[in-house]
């Protein structure tokens, strides 16, 4: 009975027929069915989800930098396409998360990062990169046997003002690093290499190991002649896709995502030879999110639940209640929203939530987000493994 509904839409053609059936069975119906069922289970199991050629892994799906629910890691996504591994973001505990899901080489041998070919960090808030540090200070023990080319890394380049101050006329606090108030992902992992030079030396000169340079390859997305962000943070509307890198028969391409004040902020698609994977970052409804997802097979996005923003801030002082609630609604994707409003009008044939805000919301509440999307709803579990069939 679990996911049967989302099961059967899905398995009838994109159009009116798929809408005459969920007005049929009523969406609300179709919901609260859901509601006791768990997404786990029938979508994670069986060879096929394991072995297929192009496959989506959720290494974690909590949002937000709070540990709520310790059965949860931070947010992480792998694409998986012939068995070459891409990530995107690195949330808390998304490292050991990689150990555990059985797409690389594995950590027996030493070569845990072995098929990993690309990190793609969609913006730079601390829930997204946490365990970016650790990858890249430990990489090289990773690797025992690892041919082919370094891993190439992706993200935002520097920020060239600082985000406004909100509410306006709040004093500004101090400034953070004043001297480099908005470094990119190059900068930031520069600064790394440099905060961890005692360890990096002694592993260099004692025991002849390589360090990270050799491994990783660090771009900054190029945003020249496309946006340099305010402080207000609202990205443009693009006309089309930036692109970002093709591997193979992979294609990556990006888009401004609107995650206010913070800027920039991506969201990336992987074509493949077996269809589509968008993961949408952090963000709120976006048109330019809609352009990048259209017809995509799997929609891969962040989710917030408005009841637990109240909760919140019902809790806080006058003067950072506003604040919160501003960037919690006004910078993410609301359940009611997600379905409706993203997935639905970029015609996507499944959705999948991930980044959940907080992770200890009841999961019959997330399948509220069914209602006005005729596609496939899945609720992100740990290590769940969703194959891409186009």
């Amino acid at each position: 009975m679990c996911d049967f509904f989302s099961r059967a839409a899905a398995e009838i053609p994109k159009g009116p027929g798929r809408r005459r059936f969920l007005q049929l069975v009523g969406t609300a119906a179709a919901g609260a069915v859901l509601a006791g069922c768990s997404a786990a289970a029938p979508l994670s199991s069986g060879a096929a989800q394991q072995t297929a050629r192009t496959r989506v892994v959720l290494l974690g799906t909590a949002g937000g930098p709070t540990i709520l629910n310790p059965g949860r890691a931070g947010v992480s996504t792998a694409i998986v396409h012939a068995d070459q591994v891409y990530l995107v973001d690195l949330g808390i505990g998304a490292y050991p998360q990689l150990a555990r899901s059985g797409i690389t080489p594995g950590p027996a041998g030493g070569n845990l990062l072995g098929n990993v070919r690309g990190i793609f960090f969609t913006h730079l808030h601390s829930d997204h990169i946490a365990d970016w540090p650790a990858l890249y200070l430990t990489g090289a023990f990773n690797t025992t046997g690892r041919t082919g080319p370094p891993i190439q890394v992706w993200g935002p380049p520097p920020r060239p003002t600082l985000p406004r101050v909100f509410p306006p006329g709040r004093p500004a606090p101090p400034v953070h690093a004043p001297g480099e108030p908005g470094p990119g992902t190059t900068s930031l992992t520069n600064h790394l290499h440099r905060g961890f030079a005692t360890d990096l030396n002694d592993r260099s000169r004692d025991s002849a190991l390589a360090g990270p340079d050799s491994l990783f390859q660090v771009h900054d997305i190029d945003l020249d002649g496309i946006w340099a962000p305010d402080p207000g943070g609202r990205p443009p509307r693009l006309s089309t896709p930036i692109p970002v890198w093709r591997d193979g028969a992979v294609a990556v391409t990006a888009t401004l995502v609107d995650h206010h004040p913070t800027a920039p902020a991506f969201a990336y698609r992987f074509d493949t030879p077996d269809g589509s994977v968008v993961v949408s970052g952090d963000t709120c409804v976006s048109p330019n999110l809609i352009d990048l997802a259209k017809d995509a097979d799997l929609l891969v996005h962040e989710v917030i639940d408005p009841e637990f923003v109240e909760d919140l801030v019902a809790l806080l002082p006058p003067d950072k209640a506003g604040p919160m609630r501003e960037h919690l609604l006004s910078s993410h994707t609301t359940i009611g929203e997600v379905g409706a409003q993203v997935a639905e009008p970029a015609g996507v044939h499944t959705l999948v939530l991930t980044h959940l805000v907080p992770a200890t919301t009841p999961e019959h509440r997330w399948w509220e987000a069914q209602q006005g999307y005729s596609g496939r709803l899945v609720v992100g579990h740990d290590l769940q493994v969703l194959p891409v069939q186009a």
